[in-house]
């Protein structure tokens, strides 16, 4: 009795995630309405590009650390909870991890685009550079939407 119990509370477990795992191909990237969020490192962008569009922020840092909770502040000024979004890496390796993490962890309906961007690259892709400054402007958007809120409530 107690081994079909936890037996259904592992399935239903799997079952309740909401983890979708999707090839990261050209057609998708061109076509999906979702947001993609590039979990890679500042390193990688500049190394290899990024996808046009794309929200960046990093999981983990470049010696594998990682600061989950300034990740998911960051994440939930980009996407609602009840909102499908796209996770890519490098290789899928990184958002496999995370995408079982925010799915079974903490709710989110997330998208694991695997392959990641070796093979959209192996595909023929056509990357966007890389700039800094792009990097962070939703945040510094959602910033001053709230300053102005504060200003108008005075």
């Amino acid at each position: 009795m107690l081994k079909n119990l936890l037996g259904l509370l592992l399935l239903s477990s799997v079952v309740f995630a909401k983890i979708t795992n999707t090839p990261a191909t050209i057609e998708f990237i061109e076509k999906t309405p979702m947001k993609i969020i590039d979990i890679r490192t500042e390193k990688e962008w500049k190394r290899n590009g990024v996808i046009h569009g794309a929200y960046l922020i990093t999981f983990f840092d470049e010696n594998y650390g990682y600061d989950s909770k300034k990740f998911l502040e960051e994440l939930d000024q980009i996407v609602d909870k009840d909102e499908q979004f796209a996770i890519i890496c490098n290789t899928s390796s990184r958002t496999k991890l995370i995408s079982n993490f925010l799915g079974n962890k903490h709710d989110y309906d997330v998208v694991n685009l695997t392959g990641g961007m070796r093979e959209l690259q192996k595909e023929g892709f056509r990357v966007e550079y890389y700039e800094p400054h792009k990097k962070r402007l939703y945040i510094k958007k959602i910033k001053e939407d709230s300053t102005q809120d504060n200003n108008s409530s005075k």
